[in-house]
Parts: C-alpha cells; sequence; structure tokens
C-alpha cells in the first residue's frame, strides 16, 4: 500500500509547487507594473531595449 501514498503525495507536492509559483509570477508582474508607473522613463527605455533585442534576432 505504500506504493500508492507516494504518487498522491507527489500530486499534492506538485499542486503546492505550481500554486506557490502563480503567487510568485502574479506578484513579481505586479512589482513590474509598479515600478514603469514610478519609473516611467526607465521603463520607456527598457522597452526601447527589449525591443531592438527582439529586433536583432529577426530575419
Amino acid at each position: 500500500m505504500p506504493d500508492q501514498e507516494e504518487p498522491d503525495r507527489q500530486a499534492a507536492g506538485d499542486t503546492e509547487r505550481r500554486r506557490r509559483r502563480a503567487q510568485f509570477l502574479r506578484e513579481l508582474n505586479e512589482a513590474k507594473a509598479l515600478r514603469d508607473r514610478v519609473q516611467p522613463r526607465r521603463a520607456r527605455a527598457a522597452r526601447m531595449r527589449q525591443a531592438m533585442r527582439m529586433r536583432t534576432f529577426r530575419w
């Protein structure tokens, strides 16, 4: 019977890990949005740099 408990425990751990990761990503996006609002010039410059990076790899 211990073989049946292992997948359940693993599934519960995986579910918890996904929940924590989703929470982390939500908070990360909130922090980025706040930083963009607080420092609009820096955010615009970062967007421009990212756009240049993306353009560099297009054919």
